[in-house]
């Protein structure tokens, strides 16, 4: 007797959209020429919205091979994209999908009669904003993953990588399950006229095929909080003792996002799990060069707690709660960027979920902050930020 076949019928899908909250990240270098660009790798998050079968329009089938398949679209509004901040703009950015072209792609099964794992593929039409640029793409951008559930979320404070890479690359790019990326990159980004469509031959950005080749990744956390921070770094740089005022507003998307996780979201059983998703903010230090920016890395999570670790959902967290975060920091500098060699633990006391006024502090052990080739360039000794204006919510649209 022949094996049951599976198709996604089974899976007893709801006939709307799945609106997540997405993490990704994107490596390009700016200005007319591929080669010789600056590189910066942009941690970007937001807010997404995938329509998919068995909603109206959309298809389920399955082949004369066997294999299943149904369609999905990523939607454009305006409160629909992803946002992050460029050192090497000081500006934020926002990457939302064209509504002029069609953002459409699949869930089709790898194996004929079995659901998972499966191939999720999107045809990406994006535009790329900032305060002084919109930008668009000629050819479509392919993303490709591998997911083993719909929605593919993946689990709390997971890497997006199967290991940590350092640095902008080049390198090869393994990502890990239910992780999507771009695999028709490089793509070249030319100024953008109101139809959004490319204008001339002159490009003003490329996306790159590594570190962050267009990577995205679906999450979803019980509660997001995006903060505006101020505050002090101390840097020891050549045995010299430095201090560097730091800030960032979060209505440019820089401060800092931090996910919280409720006990229903993760697998670790009770408490709140918090993640630090996206942090810039900058300063200015002439030991290192100029302007610097410190931001968490792409590749290894911040993760922590929120509370005392034995509360069955958010809302048993009882304040003033404390968070732990050991956070993994970068600093962007003139010259290049910067990794801290280990964690850092940051620590701070919120008197409410609102979270102004929370200062948030390093305490433990220092770090290294070195170079690709592990070249110490300085130490990151102390670290006080304190949140500003907050906005707290299930969901971080784009417009906010």
């Amino acid at each position: 007797m022949s094996a049951l076949k599976e198709n996604y019928e089974s899976l007893n899908l709801e006939p709307k959209p799945i609106r997540p909250h997405i993490l990704a990240a994107a490596t390009v270098a700016f200005g007319d020429d591929y080669y010789n660009g600056r590189k910066e790798t942009i941690n970007l998050s937001g807010f997404v919205q995938l329509n998919k079968w068995p909603m109206p329009g959309f298809e389920h089938r399955v082949d004369e091979k066997g294999y299943a398949e149904f369609e999905t679209e990523l939607i454009s509004a305006p409160e629909v994209g992803i946002k992050g901040f460029s050192y090497e703009l000081d500006d934020r950015i926002q990457v939302l999908s064209n509504p002029f072209l069609p953002n459409t792609g699949h869930v089709r099964q790898i194996v004929p009669g079995k659901n998972f794992p499966a191939e999720f593929y999107i045809r990406r039409f994006g535009i790329l904003e900032s305060s002084t640029l919109r930008l668009a793409h000629r050819d479509v951008i392919d993303i490709h993953g591998v997911v083993d559930r719909v929605p593919p979320f993946i689990k709390p404070l997971q890497s997006p990588y199967l290991g940590t890479p350092r640095g902008d690359g080049p390198f090869d790019v393994v990502p890990s399950p239910n992780v999507a990326r771009g695999t028709t990159l490089p793509e070249a980004w030319y100024p953008a006229n109101d139809e959004n469509e490319p204008v001339g031959d002159t490009p003003s950005m490329f996306f790159l095929p590594s570190a962050g080749p267009c990577m995205s990744m679906l999450v979803d956390p019980s509660m997001i909080m995006q903060v505006s921070l101020e505050g002090q770094a101390t840097l020891e740089v050549g045995g010299k003792e430095v201090k560097i005022d730091l800030a960032g507003d979060y209505k440019k998307a820089a401060g800092s996002e931090i996910l919280l996780f409720g006990p229903e979201k993760h697998d670790q059983g009770a408490g709140v799990l918090a993640q630090i998703s996206r942090i810039a903010v900058t300063g200015r230090c002439a030991e290192l060069g100029g302007r610097v920016m410190l931001r968490v890395s792409w590749p290894k999570p911040s993760g922590g707690t929120l509370g005392e670790g034995s509360e069955d959902s958010l809302s048993r967290v009882r304040y003033p709660s404390e968070l732990h975060v050991d956070t993994e920091f970068e600093l962007v500098t003139a010259a290049g960027a910067l990794y801290a060699s280990n964690p850092v633990h940051v620590f701070g006391k919120m008197a409410t979920m609102e979270a102004t006024g929370t200062e948030l502090q390093m305490n433990g052990a220092d770090a290294a902050l070195v170079t690709v080739t592990d070249e110490v360039k300085a130490r990151l000794t102390g670290l006080k930020l304190v949140m500003r204006d907050a906005f707290v919510g299930e969901h971080a649209a784009v417009n906010v």
